[in-house]
Formats: structure tokens, C-alpha cells, sequence
């Protein structure tokens, strides 16, 4: 049966998957939501058999029901393979207690990978089943990996080009390097003066330019989007949790039907919530773990049922999670509200105009799933230093944070259900802060980037991967700048249309 899609504000209802994909925000400024999340219509147990590939199709099949069999299976055929260096995609890694799902095994060492090397296939094949033939510009804001991962998915696709909008001096010295010497003729990065949020509503609000949209169209154009806010960026995210289910189940480390807990660490929303629509869809999930760092918004909305961003904006060395709008929330907050898109579209005008909102205590007792929790630096620096000399594993400043508050929730709660905590990029990518957790500050003074990652290499003994290697001698290509006030005249300057 087909799933259509509708905005989570009401604007834009009896949408294909294909459309959405391709359309990304809607028209409206929603987020498209599925009109139902579909039950899994194969076994744990029969999954338990399946490799990576065959997980997504039966996941992904559910959710994408315009595609054919055929497209869908070569679009996950295209995006799985030899890119990764691991053959299971997404590996399990048992220690300190709890399994450690790498996320990060992809061509740039980041869980985004997991969604963005299938997006541009599941794009350009609904541009050719929708009959669009107008060039696709991706717009993208980015805290540090999606920009990255998602140049790296569009480089030279025919018909498409990307521009990617990263907060100055917010970002990582690897993963700002990352971007600027990203290669593809197609591939445009600009670094804004300001962070990540203002970056994220300066995308926004040119997707939500009606004016901006029929200027390019009429040039041949059509804006879309590769943040979590794509609903080809959420489906696809979905897949890791149910195979790391199934991979707990063939490991005999559980027995068939037994809960799981969740731990992610989160800025943007999208990756806890692809685990929340996983145990929609029949997986054994009994809590989800919200990690936040000292940006702890999402901390504070779980607490008390208010969404406040008035806040100063803290940067911090998780920077992916220094976010405080959360976008995917969004979709959350309107299942929370029984799909009443109207109910949504106000508390989403709230935040816009007076930074806050409050949902009712029916919904938040929807929400009573998820358990929101936050580490300090000083506390994420204790928990990578801590599992690295007990079990010589090394983890990355964002998983740390959610090693941290999954500490902190077994103390609370002495809950001992066998945990799964979503490890979303490589240590290497953070080598400074990790190198500097573990070894402390005299290890890191002094020494550039690269230093740092040989020596944080050579201490936990695993070879240096790949893509920080490529980086160390590739060239600048990219060095664009400009005001927040400045990104229609920069988009319109990259695509001379000015």
C-alpha cells in the first residue's frame, strides 16, 4: 500500500515519498511526516540473518513505497559498499558494559554518512520518476559533518549541485579542512560569521523565500535540502537501529523479544528520532537516552516540558551538538499533539517570535519514552579518559557525551537493560580533545592537527583512517565568506544568476 506524506504545519498533504524526498522542506516550512509509521512486515529473527543491504530494503521499502524494487535496491546497492571499510557497515563494539554501535566507518568518519551516501541516488531517482528536469541545488547548513558528507554524497552527481553553509570558527579544524578541500566541480562551501542556529535559519528562510524559489526556477533550479529535516536523510537512519537489534539477536547477546535501551547524542533531533520511529515500527526499545552537551536545550525541554532557546549559545568540542533549535523536534512535537498540524504550527510561530513554547501534559506524556539527560566537557573528557584506560576502547567527544549521561541515568535509575549507545563519529576527527581527555593538555600543546592525530594513533595502536589522511596534503579549493544577511546574494553569486 502507498504511504503518502503530509506537513507537519498543514500545508502540503497527499505527498509521495519520491516528492518529498525531492522537495525536502515543505512548502509551508513543515517537515513531511509520513501518514502513518509502518509496522516491520518481516521477523527480528529472519533480520538477524540479513546483511546491512538487505536490513535497509526491508526497512526502507515501508517508508518509500513509490519507489520500485528495483530502484530502491540499486539505490542502497550504490550507497553500501566499498566506501565503507568495514563489510558489516555498521559494526557493534562491546565495552564497559554496553554495545557501541560505530556510525562512523563511512568516507568521512561521521554517522552522516549512513544517511547521506544514499540521499543523492534516492534524489536524482525521483527526479527522473517525478519528470524534474530543473538542475537540484542542495542547500545545507551544517555543525560540522553534514556539510562534509553531504559534498562528499553529491560530488559530481549530474544534475545537481550542493552549497553548504558552516559557522565560522564552530567547527573543527579537521572538519572545517575536510570541507574546504572537498573536490566536485558541483561542491560550493561557505563559512558564515556566526553559529550554527543562525546558519540553519539563513537556510531556512530561503527555502521559505517564494520569490527566491520562482527566480531560480525560472534559471533552470530547484532548491532542496540534505539536512535531517529531508525525509531521505531520517528513513535511511532508521536502518542502523533495527540492525543492531538484529545484530545483538544473531550475537546471542539477547534473546528474541527482549528490550533494549538507546543512548544518542544529540543536537539536531534527527538521529534519537530515527530510533524513536524504529520502535514504532516493533523493535523491543524500552527507553531513549537524549544526550546533550552543555548546550542542554533538549535536556531541559525533556525536564520540563518547555522549549526555551533564549540561552546563550556555548561552543563547545562536541560542536555537531551545539545547536539549540532542534529542527527534527518538530516531527516529535506533532505526533505529540495527534498529528493536529495546526497544534504544531502555533507552538512552531511561538519559538520563531518569542524563542519558547510549552506543550500540555497529554503530550508530554507521549513523549515519556524518551529520557533526557546532559555532560559537561569536564565530564565527557572523564568518560573518554575513563573507558579508554579500562578497556582500551577509544571514543569520540560526542560519544563521550552520551557515555557520560548513560553513566549518569544507570545511577539514577539502576536500570541495567542491555544498552546500545549510538557512536556517531570517529576519535580522529576530534583528535585534539580526545588526545588532550586522555593524555591531558600537555599532549596537545604545541602541536598541529595532524601531530595530534598521529600521536592519538600511535597511543590506542589503530592505524590513522583514511579520510584524515587524504586531507593532510589536499589543497584548498574552497575559502568563501559572508554575513548571515549575505547568503541569498551568495547562493545567487555561486549560481550567477546575480
Amino acid at each position: 500500500m502507498a504511504l503518502s506524506y503530509q506537513s507537519t504545519r498543514g500545508g502540503q498533504t497527499g505527498v509521495t515519498a519520491s516528492q518529498a524526498v525531492l522537495q525536502g522542506l515543505a512548502a509551508d516550512g513543515g517537515l513531511f511526516m509520513p501518514t502513518e509509521i509502518p509496522a516491520l512486515d518481516v521477523s527480528l529473527e529472519k533480520l538477524a540473518g540479513m546483511t546491512y543491504q538487505e536490513t535497509a530494503y526491508e526497512v526502507m521499502k515501508l517508508f518509500l513505497t513509490d519507489y520500485t524494487e528495483e530502484e530502491l535496491k540499486s539505490c542502497i546497492a550504490k550507497a553500501y559498499d566499498s566506501k565503507f571499510d568495514t563489510e558489516e557497515i555498521a559494526p557493534l563494539a562491546k565495552a564497559d558494559g554496553a554495545y557501541y554501535l560505530e556510525l562512523y566507518h563511512g568516507s568521512t568518519i561521521a554517522f552522516k554518512d549512513m544517511a547521506l551516501s544514499i540521499l543523492p541516488h534516492l534524489m536524482t531517482t525521483a527526479a527522473k520518476k517525478n519528470r524534474e528536469d530543473r538542475e537540484i541545488v542542495i542547500l545545507t547548513a551544517t555543525s560540522g559533518d553534514t556539510g562534509k558528507a553531504a559534498m562528499a554524497g553529491f560530488a559530481d552527481v549530474l544534475g545537481t549541485r550542493i552549497i553548504v553553509f558552516y559557522p565560522k570558527g564552530g567547527v573543527s579544524p579537521v572538519q572545517e579542512r575536510q570541507m574546504r578541500t572537498q573536490k566536485g566541480d558541483n561542491t560550493f562551501v561557505v563559512a558564515i560569521h556566526g553559529n550554527f542556529d543562525d546558519a540553519q535559519t539563513g537556510v531556512k528562510k530561503l527555502f521559505n523565500n517564494k520569490e527566491l524559489a520562482r527566480e531560480l526556477s525560472d534559471k533552470g533550479f530547484l532548491l532542496s535540502s540534505a539536512n535531517s529535516i529531508n525525509i531521505g536523510r531520517l528513513v535511511p537512519q532508521i536502518v542502523y537501529y533495527v540492525y543492531a537489534y538484529a545484530r545483538l539477536l544473531a550475537n546471542e547477546e539477547i534473546r528474541g523479544g527482549e528490550e533494549i535501551n538507546i543512548v544518542v547524542p544529540t543536537g539536531n533531533f534527527g538521529n534519537i528520532l530515527a530510533a524513536y520511529f524504529a520502535k514504532k515500527m516493533g523493535l523491543p526499545i524500552r527507553t531513549l537516552i537524549c544526550a546533550s552537551n552543555d548546550n542542554k536545550v533538549l535536556y531541559d525541554f525533556f525536564t520540563t516540558g518547555t522549549y526555551d532557546r533564549r540561552r546563550e549559545f556555548i561552543l563547545t568540542n562536541s560542536p555537531s551538538m551545539d545547536i539549540l533549535i532542534s529542527s527534527n523536534l518538530e516531527r516529535l512535537i506533532y505526533l505529540s499533539a495527534g498529528c493536529d498540524a495546526a497544534a504544531n504550527a502555533d507552538l512552531m510561530r511561538e519559538l520563531a517570535e518569542e524563542g519558547r513554547y510549552t506543550v500540555t501534559g497529554s503530550m508530554r506524556d507521549f513523549m515519556s519514552d524518551f529520557r533526557g539527560g546532559f555532560a559537561t566537557q569536564k565530564e565527557n573528557a572523564k568518560a573518554i579518559r575513563t573507558i579508554f584506560q579500562d578497556t582500551g576502547y577509544l571514543i569520540d567527544t560526542h560519544t563521550g557525551v552520551a557515555a557520560a549521561v548513560y553513566d549518569q541515568y544507570k545511577n539514577d535509575t539502576g536500570d541495567m537493560t542491555k544498552t546500545v549507545i549510538a557512536s556517531t563519529a570517529s576519535p580522529f576527527k576530534f583528535a585534539r580533545s580526545v588526545m588532550e581527555a586522555v593524555k591531558g593538555r600537555d599532549a596537545v600543546e604545541g602541536k598541529d592537527e595532524f601531530a595530534v592525530a598521529d600521536a592519538l594513533a600511535e597511543e590506542a595502536g589503530i592505524a590513522l583512517p583514511e579520510a584524515v589522511e587524504e586531507i593532510r596534503t589536499a589543497p584548498i579549493r574552497h575559502s568563501r565568506e559572508c554575513a548571515v544577511d549575505e547568503m541569498e546574494k551568495t547562493v545567487k553569486n555561486i549560481l550567477r544568476i546575480l
